[in-house]
């Protein structure tokens, strides 16, 4: 299920988003303040978007792209 961020609490979104931010396996040079306002800017383009899993209680972000494949998916 997509979960809208602009529903999460600034402090919540912050989080999630530094959580996935930093479980990443990137060795870049960018800072996590540069990460998190990318990630930032992506939520709001709508490119990747926030889930919640029922079955574990999880919230992931991932591409828009990947949760439709998800959908289809599930309704076959």
């Amino acid at each position: 299920m997509e979960i809208p961020y602009q529903q999460l609490t600034k402090e919540a979104l912050r989080s999630l988003i530094t959580d996935f931010v930093c479980s990443v396996d990137d060795y870049d040079d960018y800072s996590l303040d540069s990460k998190i306002e990318q990630v930032t800017h992506q939520l709001k383009k709508g490119t990747i978007v926030i889930t919640f899993n029922d079955k574990d209680e999880t919230c992931l972000i991932q591409t828009r792209e990947m949760l439709r494949k998800l959908e289809k998916n599930q309704c076959k």
